[in-house]
This record gives C-alpha cells, structure tokens and sequence, in this order.
C-alpha cells in the first residue's frame, strides 16, 4: 500500500512526450551500451569529430574501434568497412535528411543513428536511433533507444532527486553561479551503468509544450541563418525542417570571439575539446573543433534575443 496523505510532491504531468514509443533510458552513453550488448557488438566506426564520452563507452564493452574522417557538411567520408562492421552515424546539427541516412543503412547495413542534435526528427523504421533530452530540456539526465533488439535481464529505475540542483538554481539565479554543479552532473554518467529512465525526468518530460519548443528553435535558427549565413564557412542544409540544435557558426578566430562574447554574458560552447587534442591541426575535424561556435537558438530565447546575440557576435569579429 502506498502512502496517503502528508505534504503534496511534485506535480504528475500528463502531457504527451515526444517519443512515447520509444526505450526510456538513463543517459545516451547508456543508449549505446544498451545497443553493443543487445547486438554484441565487437567492432565499431566511430567519427573523428566525436565526444570522448563515446570512446569511453566503447573502451568498457571492449568493442574494437575504428575511425572515419567527415565534410564541412557534415558527412561521412567513404568507409572501408568489413560486413560485421557497425558504423556510428552522427546528426551533427540536424544536418542528415531521412534519404541520406537511408543511403548509409542500404550502403552498411549495421547503422547507430546519434540523434542527440535531432531531437524532433521522427526515428526511422529499423534504424538504430538514440536521442538525449538534457541538450533539449531543463532535466538532469535522460535517453530514448528505438531497435528492435533487447537486452535480456531487468533494469533498474535510476533516481535523479539529487541532480536536480543546477536546474532548480539556474531557474532563480544565475548559470555561472551553478556551472560547477553542471558539470559535477555531467561526470557522474561516466560510470553510470545501464538504467531506465528515473520516474522524475519521465515526469518533467511530460510537463513540455512540445510544439512550442521546436517551433521556437528552427525559427530561432533561421534567424540566426538569415544573418549570419553568408559568412559562414560550412555548408549547412537549410531545411528548417531539420535545424532545432544549434546553429553552428564556423569562422576563423572563434576562440578569440567565444572569450569576448563571455564577457558580455553570451556563453557559446566549445564542443568536444578533446578533438583539439586527438588530431592533427592540418585535419578539417581540427579545424572544425576549433573554430565552430554552436550559437543558443533554444526555446529560452525569442526574435529580440537572437538580434542581440547577432549584433554582440558582429562586434566581436570587427
């Protein structure tokens, strides 16, 4: 019997959740664990331009890895694959249509789909494809899986009670004054081990005006695109269909900027640093590591935010 009555919790939200459908796990480093245990994978190809937090999962299930260049538009170089192979697809951006994703699953057969920089892209009929919600959403943690493979034993709930502090603070105060406790969450899905998605984070995710959120990034995107596009050194896809991440904004000096602009309060991401210190400066992945800036086009922010930040940006490189 469960307890009645005493002081009320937190609200039961009971909202649709994008990707009702889908395995509700704890972390997307665990989407992909799930995946090498569910298939025993022993051999995978992973991109240069990649987070070492994928690496890692790999290293722990003792899968083999290889690894393969991409484009200034975000594609796979050619891949000399062997048949077992299993190759690591990344959406950078959102910037793979479901056609080109199709053409790799015809090509190499055995595909993981990352959408962590997708979130509202529609999973593909049998495609690997993981997603993460803390890139999207104010929740401390959170992945869902489409396969159609299983793992066999049971898996625990996770709880996420206690990390909730960077997420509640930042709401009254400012992001600076909770950074340490972001990344203290961040390293804890290091050695987090295979769990389902807490009861907590599956509520919160049932409390979001979906519609809203993706409606507000792509346009929020095109904004962003409109102005600052033509002196953009990547090729990007301009469907706003697919743009709801960020809008990476290649140009050189991006260091120099990205300090200016934290000084004006405008915090823009280096994404996946260990890339600077795993290849070759001469390297495009090199190049793109160093000098993207991913620019903030979420839902926190409207029309007027997006004007400020590009004005503050064309300060910063004249």
């Amino acid at each position: 019997m469960k307890e009645i009555g005493g002081y009320i919790e937190l609200e039961h939200f009971r909202l649709p959740m994008f990707h009702e459908d889908a395995i509700a796990l704890n972390c997307g480093r665990n989407a992909l664990a799930y995946l090498i245990e569910a298939n025993n994978i022993k051999k995978i190809w992973l991109p240069y331009f990649l987070c070492d937090s994928v690496k890692s999962v790999c290293r722990k299930y003792d899968v083999q890895i290889k690894q393969y260049h991409i484009t200034y538009s975000f594609l796979p170089a050619e891949i000399e694959h062997e048949k077992e192979d299993w190759i690591y697809l990344v959406n950078y951006y959102g910037q793979l249509n479901d056609q080109v994703i199709l053409e790799y699953k015809s090509r190499y057969k055995n595909i993981i789909l990352d959408n962590a920089q997708n979130y509202f892209a529609q999973p593909i009929k049998d495609v690997n494809t993981l997603y993460t919600c803390r890139k999207y959403f104010g929740v401390p943690d959170g992945a869902f899986l489409y396969t159609s493979t299983r793992i066999e034993r049971e898996l625990e709930y996770d709880e996420s009670f206690e990390h909730m502090r960077h997420i509640l603070g930042r709401y009254e105060r400012t992001a600076s004054e909770f950074y340490a406790a972001s990344v203290e969450n961040n390293k804890r899905f290091s050695n987090e081990p295979i769990k389902k998605m807490s009861h907590l984070t599956n509520n919160l995710l049932h409390a979001i005006d979906y519609s809203f959120v993706e409606d507000r990034r792509k346009s929020n995107f095109s904004i962003l695109d409109s102005k600052l596009g033509e002196i953009n050194q990547l090729n990007l896809q301009r469907n706003i269909e697919v743009n709801t991440f960020m809008y990476p904004f290649m140009i050189d000096n991006a260091a120099l900027i990205r300090k200016k602009l934290q000084k004006q309060g405008i915090y823009i991401p280096t994404l996946w640093p260990n890339v600077l210190q795993e290849v070759p400066e001469t390297w495009k992945e090199w190049k793109m590591a160093q000098n993207i800036l991913p620019l903030p086009v979420d839902q926190r922010y409207n029309k007027s935010d997006m004007r400020d930040l590009v004005r503050e940006l064309e300060k910063c490189i004249s």
